[in-house]
């Protein structure tokens, strides 16, 4: 065909008809006009209809209505459907019909919104499986677009394995279901686990349905607790309890495990209503009780970490598995029943001896104190009776001091063998609780391991002494010091004390003596055993009332002086002791001789 043709006018055109506004068929341009347009869709503002995707690019999407003119929509609003193709059939809000560019406008996102709370509760009733594009994170989970409403999406309910990065869902488009409305505040939650769990719950069954104990499989590590390791089998977990990861002790699984590591585990119990799987990581390994030295036995030394403290005792491992138990009262021979933590500390390494071994119970005590000689074998020739000794006071009772010369060697100080003068009430009084004190070896009881102790036996008995300055009759001079019910306690010199009752107390007006006053006091009775001093006041001008009256008739007999002459004589062979008070102490044991020799030479 030639230009010349293509080009040519059509030979019956009506040029007349055309010029007048008639259309070929006797029909006027109005009137074609509005054939086209009730051909069109009758549309309005603010409507929701459908439409036809017709085009698409990156950027935006080209919808038909049926109207005269096509819509364009942003890409952006079907991102929670990356599967939209051409021909799909959407939603559409009329935004305006004809802007200033007399293009239509759209809008998929209106439209979803428009209808969106009918299609959520829609899916709630009927439990249908809805597409949701997820936006970002939020606290404890996700946020997710579905039908243009923001849903809230549980970290809990993304996967039925924990998550570790929530990241990496941002930007995606996932199936989910709703599980929840609050229809007051317009919530929605929904989840991804649910669409997941019916068809895990069928696996289940039939994974459960082919276990038996004792059958090894293979998983991999899906979650660490501080009580366990969490076992991924295929569709079915298992949990392997801390105590079954390993023969030895273990502080916590991620010392044994990591997360996604795979490896063999043994089916120990299972249960099939609960669907609870119990696995074993150690019994697929030897126990190492069977793999410890046959020639081990009781005496022999072990060395080994300690693992477990208690107040009772320490747990220590001299091999992986291995374990022994020294108990508090076989760290030292001390009687002293201490905590444990005295001796030992988690993780010391220590040697010890082996003390019992139950190789079926797999049980085995092993003693510190052993690795010592006992004190209390040659205790005779170590501590002989009447040998001096330093000690540390160790406790107190009413009656005594306990205290303890060296580790496992102790020994009681009766309370009346702390001072030969000083009336002890309480040991309090005396020393301390951690203070050294002298002492000397009284007598040793092997069999009950206890030493008997004197403190006041290291110096010489000051009361061999006393029994000749203090006699019966002798008078010296004391201060009331104490009042009691029953008399009063006098001080009297070098440190001695001695007693009255409330009838020797009464003075010559017929007073009684007071605290802190000093008097005369004449000895009525002395007693070196009990070292016990009994004194009167009263009883020193009773007697001399008594002599007085019996003076006089003697002075009327007597003839000469010869007889007063023997009576002077009698009165100075007689000495009566008036010694003025010293605060002489325990320890002045010299001036305390002197004065014996001297008045063993009177």
């Amino acid at each position: 065909m030639t230009e010349e043709v293509k080009n040519s006018p059509i030979a019956d055109f009506d040029w007349e008809a055309y010029e007048k506004g008639e259309a070929k068929g006797g029909k006027s341009r109005e009137e074609l006009t509005k054939t086209y347009d009730e051909s069109l869709n009758t549309v309005r503002d603010k409507d929701v209809i459908e439409g036809t995707i017709i085009a698409l690019n990156k950027r935006e999407a080209v919808v038909n209505i049926g109207y005269k003119s096509d819509g364009i929509i942003p890409m952006s609003e079907f991102r929670y459907n990356p599967d939209i193709k051409v021909g799909d059939t959407v939603e559409v809000f009329i935004e305006n019909q004809e802007d200033k560019k007399g293009q239509l406008i759209l809008s998929h996102r209106k439209a979803r919104a428009a209808r969106s709370w009918d299609r959520i509760n829609e899916a709630l009733e009927k439990d249908e499986v809805i597409k949701g594009y997820i936006k970002c994170r939020t606290k404890g989970g996700m946020i997710v677009d579905v039908f243009g409403i923001e849903a809230f999406l549980p970290g809990s309910q993304i996967d039925v394995k924990p998550i570790r990065d929530y990241d990496i869902f941002v930007g995606k488009t996932m199936e989910f279901k709703v599980v929840k409305i609050n229809q007051e505040f317009k919530n929605v939650v929904v989840s991804h686990k649910a669409l997941i769990e019916a068809e895990l719950e069928q696996q289940k069954r039939e994974i459960i349905a082919k276990l038996e104990k004792g059958q090894v499989l293979e998983g991999s590590v899906k979650n660490i607790t501080s009580y366990g390791v969490f076992i991924d089998l295929g569709g079915v977990d298992g949990l392997i309890h801390i105590t079954d990861l390993s023969w030895g002790r273990v502080s916590h699984p991620e010392e044994v495990v990591q997360l996604d590591q795979k490896l063999n585990v043994v089916i120990l119990d299972f249960d099939d209503e609960k669907k609870r799987i119990a696995l074993g990581l150690k019994q697929l390994l030897p126990h190492p009780w069977d793999a410890l030295d046959p020639n081990l036995k009781v005496g022999d030394k072990v060395k080994g970490k300690v693992v477990v403290m208690a107040d009772y005792g320490a747990f220590v491992e001299i091999a992986p598995g291995v374990e022994g138990l020294i108990h508090v009262s076989e760290m030292s021979w001390s009687q002293h029943l201490r905590s444990a933590q005295d001796f030992l500390k988690v993780g010391d390494e220590i040697e010890a001896v082996i003390l019992t071994l139950d190789r079926e119970d797999r049980k085995m005590s092993l003693g510190l104190k052993q690795l010592k000689n006992d004190p209390w074998e040659d205790i005779e020739t170590k501590y002989p009776v009447g040998s001096k000794h330093s000690a540390r006071v160790r406790n107190f009772t009413n009656f005594g001091v306990f205290v303890e010369i060296e580790e496992g060697v102790d020994g009681l100080i009766h309370i009346s063998d702390l001072s030969w003068t000083k009336k002890v009430k309480h040991p309090s009084e005396f020393t301390q609780i951690g203070a050294n004190i002298d002492v000397q070896v009284l007598e040793i009881d092997k069999e009950n391991r206890r030493l008997s102790l004197g403190h006041k036996q290291l110096e010489e008995n000051p009361w061999d002494v006393f029994e000749t300055i203090f006699t019966v009759g002798s008078v010296h001079e004391g201060t009331i010091i104490e009042m009691v019910e029953k008399g009063a306690v006098i001080a009297l010199p070098y440190g001695v004390e001695g007693f009255a009752t409330p009838k020797h107390l009464v003075k010559a007006d017929g007073s009684r003596a007071q605290l802190d006053e000093k008097l005369d006091f004449k000895v009525i009775e002395f007693n070196k055993d009990s070292k016990r001093i009994i004194l009167s006041h009263s009883r020193i001008f009773e007697d001399e009332q008594k002599g007085e009256r019996t003076e006089q008739p003697r002075k009327r007999e007597t003839r000469g002086g010869e007889r007063r002459g023997g009576n002077r004589r009698a009165a100075e062979e007689t000495p009566v002791l008036n010694t003025p008070l010293e605060k002489t102490t325990l320890g002045d044991l010299e001036a305390l001789a002197s004065l014996k020799e001297k008045l063993s030479g009177k």
